[in-house]
């Protein structure tokens, strides 16, 4: 693992702590703004949860390097999973984290996927898994 992937790794998990603590701390009420409204949960519940695992899942990337590929994975499917807390927030057109305007709101949307990408290519998930399906690719017969 290279170095710029270890510090990303960790960078990401840092993040994901001190959004994990926020959500049980200092920013509750505005992890409260992307809970989506038809979620049949009651709305502080999934804030706490949700903030655990976060705190859990950065506390992974950054002390379970042995298994960063599989932890990966798992981060990678919380930022898709928690997305739709983003699209509610910008269609109710919710202001939290100083995300005003729909532009702001908007933008915000687009840096999801990067966090899927970050979390795929920091623990080498994304690697693992093109080399694994390479060797398990049949090679067609010569001619």
């Amino acid at each position: 693992m290279s170095a710029a992937r270890t510090i990303a790794r960790w960078a990401l998990g840092a993040g994901l702590v001190f959004a994990g603590t926020g959500h049980l701390t200092f920013a509750r009420q505005s992890f409260v703004a992307q809970v989506p409204q038809w979620l049949p949960l009651p709305v502080d519940l999934v804030v706490v949860a949700s903030g655990v695992v976060e705190i859990a899942l950065g506390l992974a990337l950054i002390l379970l390097a042995r298994h960063r590929v599989l932890v990966g994975w798992i981060v990678a499917a919380f930022f898709v999973a928690v997305f739709p807390g983003n699209i509610e927030q910008f269609v109710r057109g919710t202001d939290a984290f100083g995300l005003d305007t729909d532009l702001a709101r908007g933008i915000r949307l687009l840096f999801q996927p990067l966090l899927v990408v970050w979390a795929l290519w920091s623990t080498g998930a994304w690697r693992a898994w093109r080399t694994r399906n390479a060797r398990e690719r049949p090679v067609a017969p010569a001619r």
